[in-house]
Formats: structure tokens, sequence, C-alpha cells
């Protein structure tokens, strides 16, 4: 019964509601922030995915640990996330969301997409999310993952809003379209008292890096004041325009196809796996 709990709360989500999309959002704010040097990120990419391994979990100065999976085991699955299982009704997608399409394999957490009939789609893949299970407010995330790649795939790591009248706020972690690997897209989204709808954003471009090609740590450092996104431990994005003051969840996916990604190759093959090796979420801690 768990994977049922929230679907229809869900249904009101856009599956990684990207800088790209929503034509409903009233004001759009660009954010021009100090990106660190490309080289320097290339520099951080190559000792990060050096080792396929997943990496010790070391303490951290003025941080604890109070939530992660390492994807040892299949039993924990299910006990720390809500394996989704319904069709998605936003953006035009064409995918279904099964459970079946969610394993724990090598440890890591595969999301396979498939291009197979069932249900009415042309597409099955994954969604995992620790609704009811685990939220919280303030904190450090650092996810390691490799993500797919093809046109019209639509990976993202998101944060999202519990409460079931709106989905504002919402933290997009990382966003990517598989037929450009070498980009990513890190967003937050608000809404205001008036009920106008607010975002700010930013794309990071390399020239030197498919992201497909190997793993990387996805990062966000979300504070009081401000959001700071990080890739591979290197700053690359921050904002101090809008920081959600309420409890969000992780919300891990790939969608197919829909109004940003466009529609799949028709050619490409399949099926096509998200690896995610680990999630590790920090809050500050009250040590001297």
């Amino acid at each position: 019964m768990r994977v049922f709990v929230g679907i229809f709360i869900l249904m009101i989500f856009i599956s990684g509601c990207s800088a790209q999309n929503g034509p409903d959002d009233e004001v759009f704010i660009k954010n021009t922030p100090e990106i660190v040097p490309q080289a320097d990120v290339k520099s951080a990419s190559k000792e990060k995915t050096k080792d396929s391994a997943s990496a010790e979990i070391r303490p951290e100065e003025g941080w604890s640990l109070v939530w992660n999976d390492e994807f040892e085991n299949t039993e924990k699955l299910e006990s720390l996330w809500m394996l989704q299982d319904w069709p998605s009704y936003k953006n035009n997608e064409l995918q279904y969301y099964s459970p079946n399409n969610v394993e724990v394999r090598d440890g890591k957490m595969v999301i396979t997409t498939k291009r197979e009939r069932f249900k009415g789609r042309h597409y099955t893949s994954g969604a995992v999310t620790t609704e009811n299970i685990f939220e919280f407010t303030y904190g450090k995330i650092d996810i390691r993952a490799k993500i797919p790649k093809g046109q019209g795939m639509f990976p993202a790591f998101w944060l999202v809003n519990s409460n079931g009248g709106t989905w504002l706020p919402e933290i997009d972690i990382m966003e990517n379209i598989g037929q450009k690997p070498n980009e990513l897209h890190y967003v937050v989204h608000w809404e205001t008292e008036e009920g106008g709808k607010k975002r700010d954003f930013t794309t990071y471009v390399s020239d030197g890096i498919d992201f497909s090609a190997d793993y990387h740590n996805y990062g966000l450092i979300w504070d009081e004041d401000r959001i700071t996104w990080t890739l591979d431990g290197i700053k690359v994005f921050e904002t101090e325009r809008f920081s959600p003051d309420s409890p969000l969840y992780l919300y891990l996916n790939t969608a197919v196809g829909g109004n940003w990604p466009g529609y799949p190759d028709p050619d490409d093959s399949y099926p096509k796996e998200t690896l995610i090796d680990y999630v590790r979420i920090y809050q500050q801690s009250n040590e001297e």
C-alpha cells in the first residue's frame, strides 16, 4: 500500500521542474553568479571519478550525517524510499513510473528506463521519494550518480514541498536533458504571498565533460539565507534571493520526453539506466 500513498499529491508536481519549463511562472529571475573556472571543475571531476567505488563516509567539521543510503542491500530500499507507481500526467511526458524499474544492484540504486508498452504508455521508468519517510529543513546533500544519455531522457534530483496544496517551493538539485550531456540545470522555485510564481536558475555548460560518461557528485547546501549548488565539490551556482524555510523531501527520477526534452529518438537503444551510488544528507552540528 505504501507505493500508492501520496500519488494524488504527486500528480500536481512536474517531474523535474526545469528552468526551461513553467509557462505559468509570472516572474523569471536569471541570476548571473560567479562561476568557478571550468578547469577547476574538470580537475575535481577527474579526482572524483578515478575510483568508481563508493567514497567512504568521513566526518565533516561542522556537519552531522542525519540520513543516508549507500544501497548496500535490497531489503532497505522500501524502508527508506517510496517507489512510485503511476503515469506522469505533466509536461506531456511519456513514461509510466513502475516500482519494477527500481532496484538495488552491485551497491547502486538503478533506475531503468525501457521502451515498452505498459498501462497505456510506450515507456516505463522509475521514481523514488522520501515522502512520509524523511523530510528536513536546511542541510547539505551529496548524491553520487551516473546519468543516462539520449534524446528525450530527463533525469532529475530535486526537493519537493510536502504540503498538499501546492508544489512550491521546490529546489532542483540537478536536471539534465539527455541530448545535451554536457549541460546541467540548477533551479529554485517559489511562490509570492500574492500567488505569483518566481524562480532563480542557471545552466552550467561544460566544454569538456560528458556527465553521462562517469559518476559525478551533485551537491546542494541549503542554508537559511542562501542555496549553493556544487559539482564534484566545487561551487557552481549560488542564490540569496530565496531559500525555503519549510520541510522538503527528496525526489529522484528519470522522465521520458515531454515539452522540454522532446520526443525520444525512435532509433535509440534501450534500456537506459540512472545509477545512484549513494545519497547523503548532513545538517549543521551544534558542537563548538
